[in-house]
């Protein structure tokens, strides 16, 4: 189950030009989550490993 208002993590499964798509790396049946790229640290890439907390993203 998913915990909405707490840590998650996720991988960078796809970077799409102004979007990246991520993976739930607790629920590895979920759909890919599309995000801007603007909401995302910028030395991020494919495979990088990200933390989401009180709504920022930043790289593990």
């Amino acid at each position: 189950m998913s915990d909405l208002f707490g840590i998650q993590e996720y991988t960078v499964e796809r970077i799409d030009g102004d979007y990246a798509y991520l993976r739930n790396n607790r629920d590895d049946g979920a759909e890919l989550k599309c995000v801007a790229r603007a909401l995302l640290p910028e030395e991020i890439n494919e495979g990088s490993r990200l933390r989401y907390e009180m709504m920022s993203y930043e790289l593990v």
